[in-house]
């Protein structure tokens, strides 16, 4: 058996988790999570990392996987859009001792997750009829939106495309969302509204603020979603166009899962009508959509298991 650390780091939150691996399956020990916004650098977390009771040490681990909210370069370096330090894995190995280490996008782990058992826990969102060998579309709102794309690789594998999908221009459609686009430019001083303005933990607050005129926290307007009809009903629709519009992208003929924290938390967000007819509403492709299935995985710790899966690839 050898040993695994994988780390999910996000805008809002660090999580690391323990695996062991026998080569074919991973089989999970224990667990920590530490506040993103808490720590000044990496080098910082790590050492919070190594003083807690996490039960494996990052040097004595036989890998070391971590996975970021933003685009890796070269597998050694990544600067996540929505945290404040980068991390250069090539500089820390050098002094910390992790000499083995994979480096990789979050939503890329998202991806690799469907291959492990955590998948068995998601929700169906809509039945469709999967192809088996078809392509995967992930996607995920949290403090950002994240995609990627996992492929079958021709030899009985698969391969996983990453995507920075999420800060594409965001489509925006009739008068009514064409006020909400001025509303966020105002708001936020910027001349373009992306993906993850509209779909992310802070979308809810701008679509709240559109609708009611109240500044509410991202964690507000999703803990008193139900209150919240207008808003619910907005967000479940540009939940469901991301998804459409990926699905369509990506050709998911396998499926589309949806991941991240905003709607493992509130699943209401996407188990109603307004995300069912949204997601469904193509005049081009149509029945094409209505055979892509979407399940949601509510396991927050999805993108530990994608990172060990990763991890355990490499070791092999």
């Amino acid at each position: 058996m050898k040993t695994i650390i994988a780390a999910d780091i996000g805008g809002t939150n660090a999580r690391f988790k323990a695996f062991e691996t026998d080569g074919q399956k991973l089989f999970p020990g224990g667990d920590i999570r530490f506040p993103t916004k808490g720590v000044a650098s990496f080098e910082e977390l790590m050492e919070q990392l190594t003083a807690s009771p996490f039960p494996l040490k990052a040097t004595r681990a036989d890998m070391f996987a971590l996975a970021l909210a933003g685009p890796v370069q070269g597998g050694v370096y990544c600067s996540p859009p929505n945290i404040g330090w980068a991390v250069d894995m090539g500089a820390f190995s050098r002094h910390s001792g992790i000499s083995n280490y994979i480096l990789l996008n979050d939503f890329t782990a998202q991806a690799y997750a469907c291959r492990t058992s955590i998948i068995d826990k998601a929700i169906t969102v809509l039945p469709g009829k999967a192809q088996p060998d078809g392509v995967m579309a992930v996607l995920g709102a949290g403090t950002g939106l994240g995609k990627a794309i996992l492929t079958p690789d021709g030899a009985g594998g698969y391969l996983v495309l990453a995507s920075e999908g999420g800060h594409g221009l965001f489509p925006f459609a009739g008068e009514p969302e064409f006020r909400l686009q001025r509303f966020i430019m105002n708001r936020t001083g910027l001349s373009q509204v992306i993906w993850e303005h509209v779909v992310s933990g802070p979308g809810l607050s701008h679509i709240h603020a559109f609708l009611t005129g109240k500044e509410v926290s991202p964690a507000e307007v999703a803990a008193h979603a139900a209150k919240h009809t207008a808003t619910l009903q907005w967000a479940s629709r540009f939940y469901a166009r991301a998804c459409r519009n990926f699905a369509l992208e990506a050709l998911a003929t396998g499926g589309v899962v949806i991941s991240g924290g905003v709607a493992a938390k509130n699943p209401d967000l996407v188990l109603n009508d307004t995300f069912r007819k949204e997601f469904l509403y193509c005049d081009t492709h149509g029945e094409l959509i209505a055979d892509i299935p979407v399940l949601l995985n509510i396991k927050e710790d999805t993108g530990l298991w994608g990172a060990a899966f990763a991890a355990m690839l490499r070791l092999n």
